[in-house]
């Protein structure tokens, strides 16, 4: 029994199942696609995650901090081989001791000033050799060297550090609010170096695969678990044709070009309905088809055209023609195939379509007939007499309904005997169709008709090619199209009227 088209489809327990599990599939992809995506952008965005501060203008050192971030440098480093670079580990940390000393015993004291001076050192040895430059942070060096300057308002940064832990600076201004500078624009800075270890492969070391093996397990299981689900509802298609379908799940089992992950995992989110992307779908398909079929038409209408213009300037034309003598166009099993195809026609026009148009035929015939009584046999005085017309009528009615009878009983008898095969009637047609192949290619080789023929025609088929496709091009373009779709497909419908009962 069929199911009504108002009723909706019984899911059974496992079909609420199946989908229950895409829908936790769909959600792990998602998850797995935000980690990817987190740990592509992880490496170029680190001095963001160490920092937490948003910098919306790159070129103004104004930052918007955001504290409410977790510090996951000290997680997700050795993820990535990071570990702090020895240089700029060592210049945090004599700052550091200088901190504790300057607490202890005071920023005046004799071991805070021996400290000072190798800060100064420090400051100048990484100044000279730059240790930002291996992890791609060159730029990093200029921001501390400008900062160092605009505090100090010296021209060198070696000597705007020095002048900023000289003795003279720190008795002449507050040591708590110089600390606070070091601390919030200068050592964050030093932070954001690291050193990156590389592998036996010469590529920097990445762990991240541990991470996404356990994944790509899920993946692949699932993978394997929509092949059997669809060979179970298909049992005639082969394994590796109910694999392949599942084609667009091949990122998911890549190491590489994870970014790709997006496609199926959008697709899984749309199948397990999770996500609502059919209007999207829509007009982005609706774009692709619309131009596509503008160039294909194109394309398509100056081909044919090409083809007709190839074959009417042929030499061959003629030997083409003899072609299509029956003996010629036989099929594999040895049939004629136009004429069976006239003898099957033919009878079904003639016995069953003609009889059944008998009375629009009538009126046809009697409205000619009397037409032509009017105009040639009635006088003038005697056509607006009400009786006369009556008769006029019948007697046309009459005429025309026995010529459309005899016509349609000729047709019902030319019908049933051409409905019978009669061997050699269709002998005697074919070589009647045979000698007309003939007689017009052995004509057209003998005189100047052929050639004459073929010019106009190919002209013909020339302009016709022209006028076609700029005809295409000025009904407008892919938006025009667009927008007359869009006018049909959301035009309101009118109201159909209906008579009341």
């Amino acid at each position: 029994m069929v199911r009504p088209r108002w009723q909706g489809l019984q899911t059974t327990a496992a079909g609420r199942f199946w989908h229950r599990w895409d829908q936790a599939v769909a959600l792990v992809a998602a998850a797995n696609l935000a980690w990817v995506l987190f740990d592509v952008t992880y490496v170029p965005l680190r001095s963001f995650w160490l920092q937490r501060t948003l910098y919306p203008l790159p070129s103004v050192s104004l930052g918007i901090p955001l504290p409410w971030l977790p510090d996951i440098t000290p997680i997700y480093d050795p993820v990535k081989g990071i570990e702090a670079h020895r240089d700029t580990a060592a210049y945090i940390a004599h700052f550091r001791e200088l901190e504790q000393i300057a607490a202890e015993q005071g920023i005046d004291s004799n071991a805070a000033r021996q400290r000072r001076l190798e800060m100064v050192v420090h400051n100048s040895q990484l100044i000279d050799e730059n240790p930002f430059v291996s992890s791609g942070n060159a730029g990093t060096l200029e921001k501390l060297k400008n900062r160092l300057r605009a505090r100090a308002g010296r021209d060198s940064p070696k000597q705007a550090a020095a002048y900023l832990l000289s003795d003279s600076y720190l008795n002449s201004t507050n040591w708590e609010q110089e600390r606070a500078f070091w601390n919030r624009r200068i050592l964050p800075l030093a932070a954001t170096n690291y050193w990156r270890g590389i592998n036996e492969s010469g590529l920097p070391i990445d762990h991240s695969w541990r991470i996404d093996v356990p994944f790509q397990i899920l993946f692949l299981l699932d993978i394997l678990l929509r092949t059997f689900r669809l060979k179970r509802r298909y049992p005639r298609i082969r394994w590796r044709d109910a694999l392949l379908r599942r084609w667009i799940d091949l990122p998911l089992l890549l190491p590489f070009w994870r970014v790709l992950r997006v496609v199926p995992v959008t697709e899984r989110l749309s199948n397990a309905q999770l996500i609502q992307l059919e209007p999207l779908r829509t007009a982005v398909s609706r774009a692709v088809v619309a131009v596509l079929a503008l160039e294909l038409f194109e394309v398509l209408t100056v081909r044919l055209l090409d083809a007709m213009q190839q074959l009417v300037r042929s030499p061959e034309l003629p030997q083409r023609i003899r072609k299509l003598r029956s003996h010629q166009s036989l099929d594999d099993n040895g049939e004629r195939e136009l004429a069976e195809l006239l003898r099957l026609w033919l009878p079904l026009l003639l016995t069953q379509v003609g009889p059944g148009m008998r009375p629009q035929l009538v009126a046809l015939f009697g409205h000619a007939l009397q037409r032509s009584v009017n105009d040639v046999v009635v006088p003038a005085p005697l056509r607006d007499l009400a009786p006369f017309q009556r008769a006029e009528t019948e007697f046309s009615r009459q005429l025309a309904g026995g010529m459309v009878d005899a016509l349609l009983g000729l047709s019902r008898t030319a019908g049933d005997r051409l409905g019978q095969r009669d061997i050699t009637m269709e002998d005697l047609s074919i070589d009647v169709l045979d000698r007309f192949w003939d007689e017009l290619a052995h004509t057209l080789e003998q005189g100047p008709v052929l050639e004459r023929s073929q010019e106009l025609v190919s002209a013909f088929l020339e302009e016709l090619k022209r006028s076609g496709v700029r005809q295409l091009r000025q009904q407008g373009g892919v938006n025009e199209l667009i927008t007359e779709l869009d006018g049909l497909s959301f035009s309101p419908e009118m109201p159909q009227s209906t008579d009341p009962a």
